[in-house]
């Protein structure tokens, strides 16, 4: 009996002992393998880790034309157990800043929550992208400030003061993205969009670091083996965008004194020319330490400034949508190029003509004319061709199809396979849409959607896909994602219309005319054939939005673009001379017009006005 006694105590202790050693060694290796903490602090006394910033790459325009490059930059940086002696304000006064932002500096840094990789022997931020002039007055006298030290990086300069939606900025990471990507650490800054956010990983380079000997007082004695284990940052690899700067300069100008949008394609690449989006920002004022003020400021517009209105804003596409659906209601069977309907000018019913022409009207004369009684019949005899009511299921199975052809041109859904920072997909209405909005399948029909036929009701597209779709009809039936990257890969992103090559011809024809004798004759280029379609789409909030969209020159087109100029009246008067300019200047290098230009230019619209 005692001795089994005895042997269970010899058991309890023997586990107990166990149990000890396991938690030593499991402590152990906590501290020697996984928390590096005290690692650092080993080397930290006798070296000094200075990560090296690597440039970020530049930014070209088509033509090699520099647009973003690098300018030095500093920040100041501290190892907390370094510092002593402190004159704080000595060290206030040299870097402009009072006692107070001095205090909330440091105790952000020592906040775990606000800075997790907090470390009293590592280096931390203390302030960052400063300019020259910022650093200059401390710079002589760092030494008497022990325990902080100037870091170098750079900051983005801009050539020119425009293509801000496009490039993108650079802002301070968030406490995500340091969680998310071991690259980066606290005060780091990365592209937070555009062309920058796109492509951060490629434009950021790789960091290098720089070890610093100390001696027994901490002090630096020099490089550490003469540099031998330093690693050298590699710069960010540069970028070549399709962007014409020079086009995008005149479309900024123009659109100056409006609120709107322009986007120019090369219809045979995809390549975007120039998006313009206005009212707009110098890139400038999102660089440095004004870069929050600014962003607040721009935030706060009523204007909306931050808002790419080439790629999100919404708008009923109106007339020019009619090009897409002359296309889609000859293929489907519902009219063919003999076609005539019934016009009554502004007496039409249910949908009344903006236009007065002859009677009746082909399909030639409805694309030239815009005659919105034709477009109507014609979708009406599209979708209901085999009928509705008892006959309700082919109504559905043609409406469907009907979406899923117009959808083929790059309406209604975002560019997934491109390098276009935020699009909206834009909408057609579905008919899970309309069964909702109308209690059901039988609560519809193509009188119910009529709006739909000119490019109204609850059609919507951004000025992006307008331009698309005009690259889809120039290239006869199919276009390349548009993108801003100007590389072979991203060419090959080919996506085909479902519509047949032999239905383009009489739309080229109509859009010809449109400048030969329609409505965009007064903006016609001399010796230049051109293919346009003006768009006069109604807006709830105050004058209807002015629309121009084409391709030019007719025969093998090399630049399409839409024209967007929000409530400005009709789109002959506003948008298409500005679609003529840009052709113009693109095509032949110079513009042959200067008093067109000089008007264009000094137009500006009540809308614009209003919301300043």
């Amino acid at each position: 009996m005692i001795n089994d006694t005895l042997q269970g105590r010899r058991t309890v202790i023997a586990i107990i002992m166990s149990a000890v050693i396991v938690l030593y060694i499991l402590r152990l290796f906590t501290i020697q393998i996984i928390d590096t903490r005290y690692k650092e602090g080993a080397d930290s006394n006798a070296f000094l880790k200075k990560t090296q910033f690597p440039p970020r790459g530049l930014i070209y325009d088509r033509k090699h034309t520099l647009l973003v490059y690098n300018k030095p930059a500093y920040d100041i940086a501290l190892i907390m157990r370094e510092i002593r002696g402190l004159d704080t304000l000595a060290f206030c006064k040299a870097l402009n800043i009072d006692k107070a932002e001095f205090i909330q500096r440091i105790e952000d840094v020592k906040d775990r929550r606000k800075n997790p990789g907090y470390s009293t022997y590592t280096p931390q931020l203390f302030m960052s992208q400063l300019s020259i002039e910022d650093i200059a007055t401390i710079q002589q006298s760092m030494y008497k400030f022990p325990g902080f030290y100037i870091q170098n990086r750079t900051l983005r300069e801009y050539a020119y003061p425009i293509g801000a939606h496009v490039l993108g900025s650079i802002g301070e990471v968030s406490q995500r993205k340091i969680d998310n990507d071991d690259y980066y650490n606290r005060g780091d800054y990365a592209g937070r969009d555009g062309i920058e956010y796109t492509y951060e990983e490629s434009l950021r380079g790789e960091k290098g670091v720089e070890i610093l000997l100390r001696d027994a007082k901490g002090r630096i004695k020099g490089k550490f083996e003469n540099g031998k284990k330093d690693i050298a940052p590699k710069a960010g690899k540069n970028l070549t965008l399709t962007l014409d700067i020079q086009l995008q300069l005149l479309a900024e100008e123009l659109l100056k004194g409006k609120m709107g949008s322009v986007v120019a394609i090369e219809p045979t690449t995809g390549e975007i020319l120039a998006m313009v989006s206005n009212p707009s920002f110098n890139p400038a004022i999102l660089v440095g330490r004004q870069r929050s003020k600014n962003y607040n400021a721009l935030l706060h517009d009523p204007t909306k400034p931050l808002m790419n209105r080439a790629t999100q804003a919404l708008y009923p596409p109106g007339s020019s949508f009619k090009t897409a659906e002359a296309l889609v209601c000859q293929q489907m069977g519902g009219i063919n190029e003999h076609t005539y309907f019934q016009c009554n000018g502004k007496n039409s019913s249910p949908i009344r003509c903006t236009h007065s022409h002859g009677s009746p009207v082909s399909l030639l004369s409805a694309v030239e004319e815009s005659c919105n009684p034709y477009f109507w019949n014609a979708f009406r005899a599209t979708i209901e061709k085999d009928g509705y009511g008892s006959r309700n299921i082919n109504f559905r199975t043609r409406y469907d199809e009907w979406a899923d052809r117009m959808k083929s041109f790059g309406l209604g859904e975002k560019f997934t396979d491109s390098d276009i920072y935020e699009q909206s997909r834009g909408y057609i209405p579905t008919q899970k849409y309309y069964n909702k909005l109308y209690r059901g399948e039988t609560g519809w029909r193509a009188i119910t959607i009529r709006s739909n036929a000119i490019g109204q009701g609850e059609v919507l597209s951004t000025p992006l896909q307008m331009a698309n779709l005009m690259c889809a009809i120039a290239n006869e039936g199919y276009y390349i994602s548009p993108h801003l990257n100007r590389c072979d890969s991203l060419r090959k992103k080919i996506h085909y219309c479902k519509v047949d090559k032999k239905y383009f011809p009489i739309v080229f024809e109509a859009m010809w005319r449109v400048f030969d004798s329609g409505t965009a004759v007064a903006s016609k280029i001399p010796g230049i054939d051109m293919c346009g379609k003006t768009g006069t789409a109604d807006n709830s909030h105050g004058k209807p939005h002015s629309i121009f969209v084409g391709f030019a020159p007719r025969v093998h087109p090399k630049i399409a673009i839409a024209v967007v100029v929000e409530n400005a009246g009709f789109g002959s008067m506003f948008a298409a001379p500005i679609f003529s300019l840009l052709a113009e200047q693109y095509l032949t290098g110079k513009i042959k017009r200067p008093e067109l230009l000089e008007r264009t230019k000094n137009t500006v619209t009540n809308a614009y006005v209003q919301e300043r």
